[in-house]
């Protein structure tokens, strides 16, 4: 079969890999449809994740069909159309039963990082039955495939971990795929203000058109300023980071108000500096999140009742043939003014 491979920092392509085998009674192996690139995968190429070993197929979001399953399957049969979620979760750790699988004993974000992923024309999924979802008849294909993590990663990292509610005044630094997601799913709670702030002009009007009550293009070094500005010098209640870089997380910490809510989602490859002397004494909560995809069914629901349009995000089609043509898209968004990317096997 077709795979992307990753071979070490900087060395990747599209070459022939052995199609991949059930090997434990609750696997099930799927024929993948479509997927997508996930800023984390830049990541990997870039060597930032030592857990990916050279040799690996990348990717962890996808659509296909079921094309085996192994005899402890019970929920998903040959044949079914099936969503991919970026978290394998067996169901029965004690991090799974505390609604944290994303922690899973055995599972976990393993998909393109200790396993192979969905970056080619199958994958085995282990634990299917509780790490699959079963795909409606009339389902958009498409939106299917931001269900997978984007849309769980921005509501549960930075809508539920920022504890967004009704009449706040909400940030959210980088309007990528991610900051979009949060954007989207943080309009649940009817927030009085969603201010969108990033470097790229073309990202902030796609943030205006999704829903944000203002945008903050931060390269004049303002942001911190304008923002203040708009918050009669309060401040805003949630600061959602989603780039994972030291100066976003950073600005989070310089717009927060008092009692105010800063939800990390950003991927950190390097330390950045708290400034504890500044917030100690002002009643901010600071979460992390790894997505646990625990959402995946309510966002499905909202997706298929039309409350949620998550097709919007996306921005560039490929056949995975040309998968080296979408990572360059996807890695250079600004020129290419690129959010995410569908790759569809033949």
């Amino acid at each position: 079969m077709k795979a992307f491979v990753y071979h070490g920092p900087g060395k990747y392509k599209l070459e022939d890999m052995p199609k991949p085998a059930l090997r434990e009674a609750t696997d099930a192996l799927v024929r993948v449809t479509k997927t997508t690139i996930c800023g984390t995968d830049l990541h990997i190429l870039k060597g930032d994740l030592p857990s990916v070993a050279p040799g690996r197929i990348l990717g962890h979001e996808g659509i296909g069909i079921v094309e085996e399953v192994g005899t402890g399957v019970s929920r998903f049969h040959p044949g079914d159309r099936v969503l991919i979620s970026c978290i394998t979760a067996c169901g029965k750790c004690e991090y799974c039963r505390r609604g944290m699988p994303s922690h899973c004993e055995t599972g976990g974000w393993i998909l393109g990082n200790t396993i192979d992923g969905t970056q080619a024309e199958f994958v085995r999924i282990p634990f299917a039955d509780t790490s699959l979802y079963a795909i409606p008849a009339d389902a958009d294909e498409d939106a299917m495939v931001m269900l997978s993590d984007i849309l769980p990663t921005g509501y549960e990292c930075g809508v539920l971990n920022g504890s967004v509610k009704p009449g706040d005044t909400v940030a959210i630094i980088g309007a990528g795929p991610v900051g979009l997601s949060a954007l989207l799913t943080a309009q649940f709670y009817a927030p009085a203000q969603l201010i969108s702030i990033d470097l790229d002009d073309n990202r902030l009007e796609v943030a205006k058109q999704l829903g944000a009550t203002a945008v903050v293009n931060s390269t004049d070094g303002r942001a911190v300023e304008k923002v203040m500005a708009m918050t009669s010098g309060k401040g805003v209640d949630v600061a959602i980071e989603a780039v994972g870089v030291a100066a976003t997380f950073g600005l989070c910490q310089e717009i927060i108000g008092a009692g105010g809510h800063i939800a990390n989602i950003g991927v950190h490859g390097a330390s950045v500096t708290l400034h504890l002397e500044k917030l100690w004494s002002q009643n901010i909560s600071i979460t992390t999140r790894l997505v646990d995809a625990i959402t995946t069914p309510l966002l499905l629901k909202t997706v298929m009742a039309g409350k949620l349009q998550p097709k919007q995000l996306i921005t560039h089609h490929f056949m995975l043939k040309d998968v080296m043509m979408a990572y360059d898209t996807f890695g250079n968004a600004g020129r290419e003014r690129a959010l995410k990317v569908i790759l569809t096997t033949p």
